[in-house]
């Protein structure tokens, strides 16, 4: 399958990464510093006591739990791309779409999520 590239020829296309890899991974980042952003958000604690109790989340994995929150939230702003397509197109889903979608869910990393985006991107949904 050949790589999918950038389909502008603009004059900002210059500044934007080439491949849908490229331009999926710029996304996680994007969505790994808002994720980063949030868990630095202060809130007023609450007033209760939460009984303590040690996380096996906690030290090591916290950076996988924010890689994966990271690919998640593209993944949610795909579906909604291709929802919204949806309803305007009134086309039911695609097959290939929703097999991509269920392989993510199983095992989300950055080459399930690319191949969503590879078939949203044939689909001319990818505004990115």
């Amino acid at each position: 399958m050949p790589t999918p590239t950038v389909r502008s020829g603009g004059p900002d296309s210059e500044e934007l990464p080439q491949s849908l890899t490229e331009r999926v991974m710029a996304r996680v980042v994007d969505a790994r510093i808002a994720v980063d952003r949030r868990e630095g958000a202060s809130r007023p604690k609450s007033k209760r006591r939460r009984p303590s109790v040690e996380s096996p989340t906690a030290g090591p994995s916290s950076p996988d739990l924010r890689e994966s929150e990271s690919l998640k939230r593209v993944f949610r702003d795909l579906g909604v791309s291709y929802r919204q397509y949806r309803r305007q197109t009134g086309e039911p889903v695609a097959p290939a779409v929703r097999e991509a979608a269920y392989q993510f869910r199983a095992a989300p990393s950055i080459t399930s999520l690319v191949s969503v985006a590879v078939h949203l991107d044939e689909l001319d949904i990818l505004t990115w």
